[in-house]
């Protein structure tokens, strides 16, 4: 008889009291989360976190604190500034653009010229003059 590779995978389930006996226990000041982890056999790095965290307890998590010097903030406020102008210049172009392409209509429109004809003739002339 062939013999299975697969392994059938144990999925632990923790009570909703289990959960709080060890937050609590946590927040007493018996245990570490990592302690916690290893005497209670809890697996999952994020686990006893989201416990925390579910049951309002954020005061117990680590804070995360970035620590930068003052020119690098300043480079980030440049960049996203500059962005924020490109993106306007971008749309103003944009706008400009839209209304160019309306006066031609209305110009072509006027003088009984078809636009999509006289697009063709320019592109194959600007084509010639390439080669």
């Amino acid at each position: 008889m062939k013999k299975s590779n697969y392994e059938q995978k144990v999925l632990k389930r923790y009570s909703s009291a289990f959960k709080l006996k060890v937050v609590n226990e946590i927040e007493s000041g018996k245990l570490s989360i990592s302690q916690a982890n290893e005497i209670y056999d809890i697996g999952g790095a994020h686990t006893i976190s989201r416990w925390i965290n579910n049951l309002g307890k954020n005061h117990l998590l680590s804070k995360v604190v970035r620590i930068e010097m003052k020119d690098e903030n300043d480079k980030v406020k440049e960049l996203k500034d500059r962005v924020r102008n490109l993106e306007r210049l971008l749309a103003n172009k944009e706008l400009d653009n839209l209304m160019n392409e309306a006066f031609l209509e209305l110009l072509a429109e006027d003088h009984g010229v078809d636009l999509e004809e006289f697009k063709k003739k320019v592109d194959r002339e600007r084509l010639k003059k390439l080669h």
